[in-house]
């Protein structure tokens, strides 16, 4: 004779009344509630953020900004685990750091994006004192090339103009432009009547205003070309 297979034991609930599975054993269903409402730790996320105390200003950032310069002060000030920087911090639990709050700015910015940023009333010298205490190697060189930028043109001197006025008649004013030397550009031209009669016709004078840039510099002194417009 054949014997019934029967359900493995201990692997299917006994059915409940109307052939329905019973409910689940108590272990079974305090391991189902743990996981569905299990709270994501906020730890994580809290300590993504960074309070600095500059000179008594705060200023809030992230580490992942903050590691941007892995050999940087601030980085080893928060971001490198067992960081080798030793920083007090203030009731707020924000690093004290003892800098100029004014220039920070400009070097938390370029962490941020990359760029260099400085206001107006800012000075450069200034930021590039911050950028060497930070240790931002690549701030420096932006910096140190916006001085060397900034001094070249003001060495250079303020781009100053010469200016020429050509007598000439109506016949001669085609020949006269296009026979111009290299850089003169034409401004004005000015017409002064008739002077003369030649043959049955008025000759009209005109006068000719033009112009060049002089932009030649030595030890700041401003030479004027020795090149003149010519009739």
């Amino acid at each position: 004779f054949a014997m019934a297979e029967g359900p493995p034991r201990g692997r299917t609930p006994s059915p409940g009344p109307g052939g329905a599975p019973g409910p689940p054993s108590p272990r079974a269903a305090a391991a189902a509630a743990g996981s569905a409402g299990a709270p994501s730790p906020p730890a994580a996320a809290a300590s993504k953020w960074v309070r600095l105390n500059v000179g008594g200003t705060y200023f809030v950032s992230t580490r992942q900004t903050l590691c941007r310069e892995p050999k940087s002060f601030l980085c080893r000030l928060c971001c490198q685990d067992g960081p080798e920087l030793g920083s007090d911090k203030d009731e707020t639990g924000a690093y004290l750091i003892d800098r100029d709050p004014t220039y920070f700015g400009p070097i938390l910015n370029y962490l941020r994006h990359g760029k260099l940023i400085i206001n107006k009333e800012l000075a450069e010298e200034g930021v590039l004192e911050e950028a060497e205490f930070y240790n931002i190697a690549s701030l420096v060189r932006l910096v140190k090339e916006r001085i060397r930028d900034n001094e070249n043109r003001t060495s250079q001197g303020p781009v100053k103009h010469v200016y020429r006025v050509l007598q000439c008649q109506e016949e001669e004013l085609t020949q006269m432009v296009s026979t111009m030397s290299d850089g003169w550009k034409f401004e004005q031209l000015i017409s002064i009547g008739s002077s003369y009669n030649y043959g049955n016709e008025d000759q009209a004078e005109f006068l000719c205003v033009v112009s060049r840039e002089l932009n030649n510099s030595t030890n700041g002194i401003v030479k004027e070309p020795s090149e003149k417009a010519k009739v």
